[in-house]
């Protein structure tokens, strides 16, 4: 365990993770007419192929309870007196969305719950601070979910990097899955490269400015890591990198690899992020999920991974950037579930372009009260729904 958190011989780390996604799918080849481009530009310029879609009642709280009843089912809840709900897509502006969760999962009342925000990173202080949880109290356990819906104006050049997802996590000692190690690096500057402002739906993106900024922020939090006692890059097996787009992972890996004056090339860099690209390519953007879903894709590969060394390097626009790392533990394979991951992506329902845009543009005329139950709408698939709103109370029922 040498470089693991640890307090009196205790590993912390990762125990399981699940995910969930938006019941429908867009294909990026079906959108491309409507926007005037060829697909292409969508397959290899970003790096993305599908775009996962929300139904009417589906929303944040629904994709977090759906990632994290797999866990609960199969861990229960002895020793869960947590739940850290990391999200950008909020849906009140005082009440956590996780409380939300906390009911519809069932968990006991002497559960905390609290939401984090800071763009896309959140999900990694949120790991941090759960770890640091454990690592006081080793019986306890820990529940972090990142739960996010990435929406653009339509026929807007970010259209296509659109997304859903959730991915939840148990972080507990002695970890079944991920040994997390103890260094770690931070990096914070105010940059304007994307952000949202309570009068907006959608958000405001300097594009150039968030990739450049993306870059400087990872090679800062990788500097802050070995300065922390971290690795050296080249002695990182595998590395999992926030992705707004699949091709991003590959520009951020470059980057980094640039600034500490170490050549790579792009064939080099896929041998390293490669595996960790499958999910996002098919999911679109699920900002704090985003770069867990990149380690599930490479833990889900039929590869042992068995004692390599994994880096999560974790993005925020605003900007906060976190480098960690940790080894995957033996015997992982028996507490992932790779074929039911697949099962959720694979049976999705695809939308035609047509039918998308429609659903895309809808109409609420009474915020404080409608349904998400008329005849016509988009259904989700899923174990929960988002009802809608009665008396200005959002609604929340298991199907």
């Amino acid at each position: 365990m040498s470089e693991a958190n640890q307090v009196a011989g205790v590993s912390v780390g990762i125990d399981d993770i699940s995910f969930a996604t938006g019941s429908y799918r867009v294909d990026l080849a079906d959108i491309a007419p409507r926007l005037g481009t060829e697909p292409a530009k969508y397959h290899k310029g970003l790096g993305q192929e599908q775009m996962s879609v929300v139904a009417a009642d589906e929303d944040p709280v629904t994709m977090a309870a759906a990632a994290a009843l797999p866990l609960i089912e199969r861990g229960g809840t002895e020793g869960l007196r947590t739940l850290m709900f990391a999200t950008e897509t909020g849906i009140d502006q005082s009440k956590a969305a996780g409380v939300y969760v906390h009911e519809l999962l069932g968990l006991p009342n002497n559960v905390r719950t609290v939401e984090m925000k800071q763009a896309c990173y959140s999900a990694t202080a949120a790991l941090q601070f759960a770890s640091a949880i454990v690592a006081r109290n080793p019986k306890e356990r820990v529940l972090v979910i990142a739960s996010d819906i990435a929406r653009y104006d339509l026929d807007s050049a970010a259209e296509p990097t659109q997304g859903a997802g959730a991915v939840a996590m148990i972080i507990s000692a002695n970890p079944r899955v991920i040994e997390l190690d103890a260094a770690n690096g931070v990096f914070t500057k105010d940059v304007m490269d994307f952000w949202r402002p309570n009068y907006r739906a959608q958000a405001l993106v300097e594009g150039k400015l968030s990739i450049s900024a993306y870059v400087e922020a990872v090679a800062g939090a990788f500097s802050d890591y070995q300065a922390n006692g971290g690795s050296d890059f080249n002695d990182i097996d595998f590395f999992s990198y926030h992705q707004p787009f699949t091709k991003m992972a590959q520009k951020a890996h470059l980057g980094l690899a640039e600034s500490l004056g170490i050549e790579i090339d792009k064939a080099a860099a896929d041998e390293k992020i490669g595996a960790t690209l499958g999910y996002n390519r098919r999911i679109g953007n699920s900002y704090t999920a985003s770069a867990y879903f990149g380690l599930l894709a490479l833990l889900d590969t039929d590869e042992d991974l068995t004692g390599k060394r994994v880096a999560i390097a974790s993005y925020g626009s605003g900007c906060v950037a976190e480098f960690l790392t940790g080894r995957v533990v033996e015997g992982y394979k028996k507490h992932i579930r790779a074929d039911e991951h697949l099962e959720i992506l694979d049976t999705r329902v695809q939308l035609d372009d047509a039918t998308y845009y429609a659903a895309q543009q809808r109409v609420i005329e009474d915020q404080g009260n409608y349904s998400n139950r008329e005849e016509g709408m988009l259904r989700g698939k899923g174990s929960f729904a988002w009802a809608g709103v009665e008396g200005d109370k959002r609604i929340y029922v298991r199907r």
